[in-house]
């Protein structure tokens, strides 16, 4: 199991991009693409090295007027970070 980063980024192997056939955001990298749902997009989205992840949660909660999803976020990024997604 590998530690969650304090301040998520994007692994360099993958880049996030809008791919308008898919009509959605995805993952690409050097094996294939992965097709990305709006969560997991705003999520990665936020993931930029400088912001921790009570600021990403923060900040999504603002966005969205949300609240309580600090779980969800753990939850993602967890997933996104054992799969090799996050530096």
């Amino acid at each position: 199991m590998h530690p969650l980063p304090d301040k998520p980024a994007l692994s360099r192997v993958f880049r996030m991009q809008w791919e308008e056939a898919q009509n959605n955001y995805v993952l690409l990298y050097p094996e294939g693409m992965v097709k990305l749902n709006a969560s997991a997009a705003e999520i990665l989205k936020r993931c930029d090295g400088k912001h921790d992840v009570a600021a990403i949660v923060a900040e999504l909660e603002q966005a969205f007027g949300a609240s309580g999803l600090q779980a969800d976020v753990d939850d993602f990024l967890c997933a996104a970070n054992e799969r090799g997604w996050l530096a």
